[in-house]
């Protein structure tokens, strides 16, 4: 079995740490230094890299159901589940980094482990709007609306590697889990969307509504996140049509 020491230099080469468009701020700060103890465990297994990818899907689904029920420990359980999937999201790449065993399912996997999660969180959080099962309404459609703007958002930049593959040009070079690079947005970098973001966001919520002993805080976020995600669709359609690379 390898050391800690040796899976760090391995599978977090300082590329790896630094990339800022693919490595997620709260990897940096503290998943990282905790995935590699995982990651040993994993490789004393049989199992593969990919079946760590796939465990991503039913943690970020997890934490959107437990989303859809009232008071704070269903949004506690939500942020715990999506911080495994993050751990998840690190250890997978360690490990393939260290048997070599790298696979275009992989990225798919991946890719799909935070589309779900990334759209099932604000339907979710629109159900708890409502208050809860049953009593789905008009905050719902809220939260399904952006849940679509939330993957129609991803789909512009996904199109743009297929639209340049379609017409036989290069597409844009990708990092190494096969995310396209982002192209230049005329928007902040802030992605209240992404799920770690959208788990702390929608737990703060939480716990400020069970203080006012109402919804109004997490019916007032899910606006502020259709808005957010509305604007930034626009945004980045028009950043990647100015660019030029489709031309």
């Amino acid at each position: 079995m390898p050391s800690i020491a040796e899976l760090r230099a391995e599978t977090q080469p300082d590329w790896l740490l630094a990339r800022p468009n693919a490595e997620h701020w709260a990897g940096r700060l503290y998943m990282r230094r905790l995935s590699p103890f995982v990651t040993r465990l994993v490789l004393a297994t049989p199992v593969s890299a990919n079946v760590v990818t796939a465990a991503m899907i039913p943690a970020g689904l997890l934490a959107a159901l437990c989303l859809t029920f009232a008071g704070v420990w269903g949004a506690i359980l939500a942020v715990l589940f999506i911080q495994l999937q993050l751990l998840l999201d690190c250890v997978d790449g360690e490990v393939a980094r260290w048997r070599k065993t790298f696979s275009p399912l992989g990225i798919y996997l991946d890719q799909l482990g935070h589309y779900s999660a990334e759209a099932a969180l604000p339907a979710a959080l629109g159900i708890r709007a409502d208050g809860g099962w049953g009593s789905i309404g008009g905050w719902t459609a809220v939260g399904l609306l952006t849940s679509v703007l939330v993957l129609f958002l991803k789909a512009e930049t996904h199109l743009v590697p297929y639209a340049l593959g379609r017409s036989q040009r290069p597409a844009a070079p990708a990092d190494e889990d096969g995310e396209p690079k982002r192209l230049p947005s005329i928007l902040p970098s802030i992605r209240p969307f992404h799920a770690v973001e959208a788990s702390l966001l929608i737990l703060a919520a939480a716990v400020l509504d069970e203080v006012s002993d109402s919804l109004d805080w997490s019916r007032g976020l899910s606006v502020a996140l259709a808005v957010f995600v509305g604007v930034s669709v626009v945004g980045h359609l028009g950043a990647i049509l100015v660019s030029g690379r489709l031309r």
